[in-house]
């Protein structure tokens, strides 16, 4: 069984389909057991997903549900690593 802190290491991995089967069983066996990881995976996937519409934001329009401090802060922190 693995902890939390454990989960929110493997968590990209899992995502990325890249944990391997060992790591994956127990990986799943915790988000079976644990709702608050179960929500956290759910806010990470969603910020991955809104990250991504705002750096499209240069390339077109931003959907409707970013908000629009997010598309901000991102946009600022590109500027600041170009």
């Amino acid at each position: 069984m693995i902890t939390c802190r454990t989960f929110v290491e493997f968590l990209m991995e899992y995502l990325s389909g890249a944990l391997p089967s060992d790591q994956l069983d127990r990986f799943e066996e915790h988000l079976a057991m644990c709702s608050a990881c179960v929500a956290y995976m759910k806010t990470y996937e969603q910020t991955v997903r809104l990250g991504k519409a705002a750096f499209e934001a240069e390339k077109g329009s931003v959907p409707a549900d970013v908000p629009e401090d997010l598309v901000q802060a991102i946009l600022e922190a590109r500027r600041r690593r170009d």
